[in-house]
């Protein structure tokens, strides 16, 4: 600026008649802009400023939360990698049901041969099932399985009579059968004569599961980390009872194996016996699933959940398959069928003074199993609250651990409320029929949605014939089921319907009296200063990776 106003007073100097009232001129223009000039470098300074205090005081506002362990972003985290998805699907299937079921499969099958064939053909149909799931995890990729994409393809009444029957009767059943399972096995050595007390197996499971859902409740990656180490020791448990078996078996004791005393029938068993017996596997396979629960949680879910399905449903049916041989191998189908802990009974015959090994090796999978549950079935609440069929509140999380802490409580309370009613028998019956009954219904949603959205970007597409497979022996089993024990069957079906009602007074209908709405908003705050809740934040460049890419055609994703 002042290079430019010498050069124009030496301008002015070198011609001061011609140039005197332009010089005057753009003395004071230049007057002007100086001042503008030196205004606008002071409040550019003052921008600049204020732009490096926010900066520092942003930057301040992350080492407090950093110290005080509080995220910059509250919202559920991405710590399930590969190993970890193994282990929640391993772990959530190797719960109480192999050590439960093989009773209720021989029962109903009626001769060991038999039973083998439906142990196999259990895995065969949940590997069938997986690859289904598969597709539709990352085709929909949302938290919550069988009820996120029921909802998404059938719309709110469908998915809410699944997520109905689960929360209600479902996994906390489930859970309360693991749990029990667990509290036999734990007291079998105090008690090695009779049957536990009622109510110290009650007050165990209810001491267990307490304490693993405040494990779930204060960490993520504390959960994740036990149900690796359980998931470990459940199939080191597994593999001391199968190495055990085939050193009976090559030490000549498998008369029960040979193929004329294998499917020696003492009656022929029907087809709706049959059909119980593939619902006694089912249980024992119930869980294969489950990663689809957690999908929003899983590092890089496209790649991880569809490899750690095919990694984990044929270990599983594998070491299943093994187990039911062992226990065949030194134990008689009558010991089989009077014993109520198989594992245990199995252990005492073979395994002398270490025979103590095996109820803990037992009790530390069941364990595992009860908090793999918890932690998968606590993201069904989640999702349904986020959806809108449950209250709002279940979908907070902790503002500070980033765990669904409202919802795991909710999955704890139903569990103890079950384990106070009930023969695990009969519940196990009901538990496999509305498993089976919504598998049935996520894998028909695939058919549909292929149909309606032919032209979807599918990462991973199984061939028609799978689901349609699939489909075919699910009518079949139900059908049948319900022919053989339309009791048990048809308490199921009542527990789903009951849901209509609760869906049209809760969900459906609008128009509520303000005093309702009022006791919601104000049990939500109270919730929410309690439990110190709050709703998960969404990054945006999640969502924008999520988005339906429909402008790709169905031809991208090659079959499988």
């Amino acid at each position: 600026m002042l290079v430019l106003v010498n050069i124009l007073s030496g301008a002015r100097d070198a011609a001061p008649a011609r140039l005197s009232h332009h010089a005057s001129v753009s003395r004071s223009d230049l007057r002007e802009a100086a001042q503008l000039s030196v205004r606008a470098r002071a409040e550019m300074d003052g921008v600049e400023r204020k732009r490096t205090e926010a900066r520092r005081s942003m930057m301040k506002d992350r080492d407090l939360k950093h110290d005080s362990g509080i995220p910059e972003r509250v919202t559920l985290k991405k710590e399930i990698g590969l190993l970890s998805a193994c282990t929640i699907i391993i772990g959530n299937i190797i719960g109480s049901g192999i050590f439960i079921s093989p009773k209720g499969v021989l029962e109903h099958s009626g001769s060991v041969g038999l039973a083998l064939v439906v142990w196999v053909l259990g895995g065969g149909v949940a590997a069938l099932g997986s690859l289904c799931y598969a597709e539709l995890g990352v085709t929909i990729p949302k938290s919550g399985g069988d009820y996120s994409y029921v909802t998404e393809i059938f719309g709110g009444l469908v998915g809410f009579l699944l997520l109905w029957s689960a929360v209600l009767i479902m996994y906390p059943t489930t859970l309360a059968v693991i749990a029990l399972t667990f509290s036999n096995y734990v007291l079998q050595p105090v008690f090695p004569h009779c049957v536990p007390p009622y109510i110290a197996t009650r007050m165990l499971s209810t001491i267990c599961i307490l304490f693993l859902t405040w494990v779930n409740c204060y960490s993520v990656r504390l959960a994740t980390r036990i149900q690796d180490a359980f998931t470990v020791g459940k199939l080191l448990a597994l593999g001391l009872i199968i190495t055990v078996g085939l050193v009976q078996i090559f030490g000549g004791n498998y008369e029960s194996l040979t193929p004329q005393t294998a499917f020696m029938f003492n009656k022929a068993p029907s087809i709706g016996q049959i059909a119980l017996a593939f619902l006694h596997a089912s249980f024992a396979f119930s869980g294969w699933n489950f990663l689809n629960y957690v999908t929003e949680e899983v590092v890089d879910p496209r790649r991880n959940l569809p490899r750690a399905i095919y990694i984990s449903i044929p270990l599983v049916t594998f070491v299943y398959t093994l187990t039911n041989i062992a226990y065949f191998s030194s134990m008689s189908p009558e010991e089989l069928l009077s014993s109520n802990a198989v594992a245990v009974t199995f252990g005492e015959k073979l395994l002398g003074v270490f025979s103590t090994l095996m109820p803990i090796s037992v009790a530390l999978s069941t364990f595992g199993g009860i908090n793999g549950y918890l932690f998968t079935s606590s993201r069904l609440c989640f999702s349904g609250a986020r959806e809108g069929h449950l209250p709002s509140l279940l979908a907070m999380i902790h503002f500070k651990h980033c765990t669904p802490i409202p919802a795991l409580l909710v999955c704890c309370s139903a569990t103890i409320v079950i384990l106070c009613i009930g023969e695990t028998h009969n519940l196990i019956n009901y538990v496999s029929f509305i498993n089976y009954l919504s598998y049935g219904v996520t894998i028909a949603s695939l058919l549909y949605y292929r149909w309606k959205k032919p032209n979807l970007y599918r990462p991973i597409k199984v061939s028609l014939l799978v689901p349609v497979f699939y489909l075919l022996f699910w009518a079949l089993l139900l059908g049948f089921s319900l022919h053989s024990d339309p009791l048990v069957c048809g308490v199921g079906l009542v527990i789903m319907l009951t849901g209509v009602p609760v869906y049209f007074l809760g969900v459906y209908w609008k128009d509520k009296p303000k005093c309702i709405y009022d006791f919601i908003e104000w049990a939500t705050y109270l919730g929410q200063r309690v439990f110190f809740v709050v709703f998960p934040q969404i990054d945006p460049i999640e969502v924008a990776e999520w988005t339906d890419r429909s402008s790709f055609t169905s031809k991208a994703s090659g079959p499988l």
